[in-house]
C-alpha cells in the first residue's frame, strides 16, 4: 500500500489538505482497503483481478451504487489502483 501511496503522490495527488489533515492519497488507500474487506479478498487478489472489480463498482456494475458513494470516491480509488497496477507491473 505504501507503493500505491507513493505512486499517487508522484501523480500529483495531495498527501495533506491545506489545514494539515490527510487528503486524497490516504483516502484512496483507505477506500481500496475497504473494498478488500467488503469483498473478503486480499490486496494481492484485488490487484490480480482489478479489471473485474473496477467493472463491478463502475457505472453499470453490480456494486455501482457503492462505487458512487462519497462523490464516486470508491470507484475513483479503484481506477487509480488499476492505473498503479498497470504502470507498476
Amino acid at each position: 500500500m505504501e507503493k500505491f501511496k507513493n505512486y499517487l503522490i508522484e501523480k500529483g495527488y495531495s498527501k495533506y489538505t491545506p489545514s494539515g489533515n490527510p487528503s486524497t492519497v490516504y483516502d484512496y488507500a483507505k477506500r481500496v482497503n475497504k473494498i478488500c474487506e467488503r469483498e473478503k479478498i486480499s490486496l494481492n487478489m484485488l490487484a490480480s483481478n482489478i479489471s473485474y472489480y473496477v467493472e463491478r463498482y463502475d457505472t453499470v456494475g453490480e456494486e455501482a451504487e457503492y462505487g458512487r458513494k462519497s462523490h464516486n470516491a470508491y470507484i475513483n480509488a479503484l481506477k487509480r489502483f488499476k492505473e498503479f497496477i498497470v504502470d507498476e507491473y
